[in-house]
């Protein structure tokens, strides 16, 4: 909002020579906002300013469909502003810095134009994140504050972010994310609606509230009705409003509005212009545009579900992105099994066979980590192997005729919690190729792969048809692995088994691909306790 459009500095002390200095940057719909920090060696993060400068993005996404020359022009200018900024730390390498965009320029039809000049001007390379990285990013930012507070901890929590494109919504119960998803319901997206109608005044009103109630509905219905709700309000629109009705607010906590208050100043809010509201409030255009409708949401959102209080955080986007970079965007064990979460509850919508995809899972685990010195991929692509485990066989509720393509269909048009697109492709190619063909260049989705992809797809693809011909019985009989390298063969010991003839005829037939890739054979063997 206005009141974060100038610098402003961290709290005191001295700077610790052995912390890395980094920068997020948010390209958002109304403006610009950038984050300063140092990242200590344990990776402690201490923010030594912020800027914020308006632009208008989301006008021109929402209402041309593309972003006009002057508004380019306008972020050209405010990034390399913020290039100085960043020499003055000796912020220089890119490994240093990251630069993401959100729904106005991701919506946008020459976003890539708009990325390419940000380049060529300023050196920045902007990512357009998608949904699922934005609710990503939102949960690690917000997670801390939960966590201390013990009445939202217990109770089925509202995460609710209003944003000028777009409302992020994440439903969290005791830690564990139950919903995640975002709505194509954005304050400027709104206001540029009620523009279309050409309405009076007066029913400007009526019609933006039945927009904003036709979102609440469906969010109701992934809401447990005898669940005890708590919201917590995220964005610089209700942030302000935290600022102009709590005096005695400590940002580094939750804030707790009475709704009858937040109504009240909502009101006040929507019944001054544009203009008043610039000089009442000190605000930027962009933000006094979409202060209103933002504000409108979060109070209809906590009347539809009888809430008394809205809690307001300070946790914002570039929090959550400075976490990522604090912990060397390694997914942690917490985030990893809200994935796995996710994955399981999508199995179960379509009727998989859970103990066995379980145990795929765990024995895909159980390769991966064995066989690290063979695959050498990065920690993350545990995760898309053991999601794509679980989720091999969801396509034999299409049909049973090569339920191996309708897999990958289900998982790749399926919305799971933390995995961005990219992510769900790589999952949903690895379940494609758990059986029958080999990973070829003209198949779908595999081919806009680049070159580290396609192998590692292909890498995780040969690890999931071991596992999968080790439970070829459904019995779950094999628990412990202990995998040896010769320099011919890689040898699979499964202790406790006597009769692995089911299982080694299913290795045979299944593991043509790991030997094509690792170039070694695999023998299965009964080994000793």
């Amino acid at each position: 909002m206005g009141n974060d459009a100038q610098p402003e500095a961290a709290a005191g002390g001295e700077t610790d020579r052995s912390a890395k200095p980094v920068a997020v940057i948010d390209v958002g719909t109304s403006s610009i906002r950038m984050a300063i920090a140092e990242i200590d060696p344990s990776g402690g993060i201490r923010k030594l300013e912020t800027l914020s400068q308006a632009v208008s993005l989301g006008r021109d996404t929402f209402t041309l469909g593309y972003i006009d020359k002057t508004t380019v022009e306008d972020c050209v200018r405010v990034l390399r502003s913020y290039r100085r900024k960043l020499r003055e730390y000796q912020i220089n390498d890119p490994a240093q810095i990251r630069v993401v965009a959100t729904s106005a320029v991701r919506e946008a039809r020459n976003r890539l134009a708009f990325m390419d000049r940000i380049y060529i001007a300023t050196g920045l390379e902007v990512e357009a994140i998608d949904e699922a990285e934005v609710n990503r990013v939102t949960y690690l930012s917000v997670q801390p504050q939960l966590r201390a507070e013990d009445t939202v901890a217990s109770a089925a929590t509202l995460v609710i972010e209003v944003g000028g494109g777009s409302t992020e919504l994440l439903l969290i119960r005791e830690g564990d994310v139950l919903y995640a998803h975002t709505f194509r319901l954005g304050s400027l997206r709104l206001r540029k609606t009620l523009e279309t109608y050409r309405a009076p005044t007066v029913k400007l009103r009526e019609i933006m509230e039945k927009h904003v109630a036709r979102t609440i509905e469906e969010i109701r219905q992934h809401v447990p009705k005898q669940d005890q709700v708590e919201m917590v309000a995220m964005g610089g629109d209700v942030r302000f409003a935290a600022s102009q009705l709590l005096k005695d607010w400590q940002p580094d906590g939750l804030a707790r509005i009475p709704l009858d208050d937040l109504a009240k100043f909502t009101e006040r809010v929507l019944r001054q212009s544009e203009d008043e509201l610039v000089q009442k409030y000190h605000l930027n255009f962009p933000d006094a545009e979409t202060i209103g409708p933002a504000l409108l949401t979060y109070v209809q959102l906590a009347k539809a579900f009888g809430l008394e209080h809205v809690r307001v955080t300070n946790a914002n986007l570039r929090d959550g992105l400075l976490e990522e970079i604090a912990t060397k965007h390694a997914w942690t064990n917490e985030f990893s099994q809200q994935i796995i979460r996710s994955a399981v509850a999508l199995g179960r919508k379509f009727e998989f066979d859970e103990p066995h995809a379980m145990q795929v899972a765990e024995l895909s685990r159980k390769l991966f980590h064995a066989l690290a010195d063979e695959h050498q991929l990065r920690g993350r692509y545990e995760i898309v192997l053991y999601v794509a485990a679980l989720l091999h066989e969801i396509g034999l509720f299409v049909s049973n005729r090569s339920y191996h393509k309708h897999s990958m269909y289900l998982i790749r048009n399926s919305e799971l919690f933390g995995l961005s697109k990219t992510d769900l492709l790589l999952v949903s190619l690895v379940a494609r190729y758990h059986r029958r063909a080999s990973p070829l260049p003209n198949h779908e989705g595999y081919a806009t792969l680049e070159r580290d992809e396609r192998v590692a797809v292909a890498k995780l693809a040969a690890l999931l048809r071991v596992a999968v011909a080790l439970d070829e019985s459904r019995s779950q009989r094999i628990g412990e692995l202990r995998c040896t390298v010769d320099e011919d063969r890689i040898v699979i010991q499964a202790p406790g088994v006597e009769d692995l003839s089911l299982e080694q005829l299913a290795l045979n037939q299944n593991a043509s691909l790991f030997e094509e890739i690792f170039g070694l054979p695999v023998l299965l063997r009964r080994g000793r306790r």
